[in-house]
């Protein structure tokens, strides 16, 4: 995992937990053995100020005899230090375990919390019980053949490698989908299978075409909606922030639980929202701002669909940084040109969610329950007002919900769960295939990245590197295997 992580809940004397942060009183140690002689480790310690920490770390080499010291006062805390089995490798080692149930199980994806959310893989694919490509993938080809308006990708992952060939104008974002591929392949010996990927926003298979003679077309998408057949993964922008926690992104899902500056009673009893002018009802919503400014704080950052009504609904607001959203109790949630891909932010920051009824959803929305894991709004706003005086005038109920969500996003939406939830969609896919998996003609190979860095370090077991053969294959070697097809 680009970042590891663990929770410390503190306790008092009498083992039952603080709601109010201790303070810097916890220090936090790794240690380890490698070929450099130690275990280098960069640790990030993050206080949610409600008496728990979420501990994040890095690692830069193949380390062993691995161990986390962690102290409160000088004094080991419970069961310090805590030792890993087996070799602890950094994220950008290429280091895969050849047995997938296996990686799966360790993991942590086969827990109950994992399976529930795995249930929604289950239900996203049942249109699909046998899929033949050969079929049918000229077909899906010339039905997306629109290069001004869609882009699509056709994957094929043979040998845990990764290869594509991309349709369309805009194709910059196979970067997102090359990149979790790839991370997962350095994790664990991925099945072989075949997928075409929509590179947009809007999902693109109607329900309505479905039900004419025409097959139903297998999309991976990164939003759904309530007339579509899209099978939906992690938004690009949740996968991004999974893969460069503590890297090139400052907003992931810890990193906003630990910079959540006030706790919720010194939080401005409003709702808050910042955005740009992506739909009707975030001009509405701003007008509703102006009506009421003692219930809601909320002003446009850019104008780009409505520039004619900036004189009206502006001047534009300067950016802040989304910490800062959390110096108010209620969050307005609104869609954009699609689904508001803020939303598993806006649950981890602890604030009550006011969110916008709606067609669209991410992967995980079906799991969201309405007043336990957030409070819905009608989706032309007319109740808004109402439920903001509702939630002042019931703060332990609105702290309640708040709290719930922040659960939720912690057990569901966290760095572990976005690559399990990749890893179960994509097994579960790839039982789905009847049609034989070929690398073919014209695709590219998305290829694992050189170690440039000369921190890391890495020394993969011999055993699961031949079992994966992946390294001393050479390109030739890969297209004979693949036998590219011309289709």
């Amino acid at each position: 995992m680009p970042a590891r992580y663990f929770y410390i809940h503190a306790v008092n004397s009498k083992q039952i937990r603080l709601k109010k942060s201790p303070g810097d009183v916890f220090s936090i140690e790794i240690t380890g053995d490698s070929e450099d002689k130690s275990c280098q480790a960069w640790v990030n310690v993050l206080d949610r100020k409600d008496g728990s920490f979420i501990v994040r770390y890095k690692v830069y080499n193949s380390c062993y005899n691995f161990q986390i010291h962690i102290k409160y006062k000088g004094l080991k805390v419970a069961g310090s230090p805590y030792s890993a089995v087996g070799m602890v490798h950094a994220d950008e080692c290429d280091c895969p375990m050849s047995n997938f149930d296996h990686w799966f199980e360790r993991y942590g994806c086969a827990g109950e919390n994992m399976k529930k959310m795995h249930s929604v893989i289950t239900s996203n694919l049942r249109p699909f019980e046998s899929v033949n490509f050969t079929a049918t993938r000229r077909y899906i080809r010339e039905k997306f053949n629109h290069p001004g308006s869609v882009s699509i990708c056709n994957y094929v992952v043979k040998n845990n490698q990764v290869f594509r060939k991309c349709y369309g104008q805009y194709v910059g974002f196979k970067t997102f989908m090359d990149e979790i591929l790839l991370s997962l392949a350095r994790k664990v010996k991925l099945p072989d299978f075949e997928l075409f990927v929509n590179l947009g926003d809007w999902p693109l298979i109607r329900k309505e075409d479905a039900s004419s003679k025409e097959p139903t077309i297998p999309m991976f998408s990164w939003c759904g909606s309530k007339d579509t057949h899209d099978i939906i993964m992690p938004t690009y922008d949740l996968t991004e922030a999974t893969l460069g926690c503590m890297g090139r992104v400052t907003l992931d899902m810890l990193s906003v639980q630990g910079n959540v500056e006030l706790p919720w009673e010194e939080r401005i009893e409003k709702g808050f929202w910042r955005g740009r002018d992506s739909r009707l009802e975030r001009l509405q919503l701003v007008a509703l701002s102006r009506e009421n400014p003692d219930l809601l704080n909320a002003s446009l950052t850019n104008f780009f669909f409505f520039r004619d009504k900036e004189e009206i609904y502006g001047p534009k607001e300067p950016y802040i940084s989304f910490f800062k959203f959390f110096d108010y109790k209620y969050q307005v949630c609104l869609d954009g040109t699609v689904a508001a891909y803020r939303m598993p932010y806006l649950l981890a920051g602890g604030s009550l969610v006011l969110k916008q009824d709606s067609d669209y959803y991410e992967h995980f929305y079906s799991e969201l329950i309405p007043g336990v894991h957030y409070v819905s709004i009608k989706s032309d706003l007319s109740d808004l007002v109402a439920k903001i005086k509702w939630a002042k005038s019931h703060d332990k109920e609105a702290k309640r919900i708040g709290e719930a969500g922040r659960e939720f996003a912690d057990q569901n939406l966290t760095p572990q769960s976005i690559f399990c939830y990749h890893a179960a969609l994509f097994k579960a896919w790839s039982t789905k295939l009847v049609s034989p998996v070929k690398v073919l003609k014209g695709m590219g190979q998305a290829v694992q990245k050189e170690q440039t860095s000369k921190l890391i370090k890495c020394a993969c077991p011999v055993k699961e590197t031949e079992e994966s053969n992946r390294t001393s294959r050479s390109k030739k070697q890969v297209n004979s295997e693949g036998k590219r097809d011309e289709l």
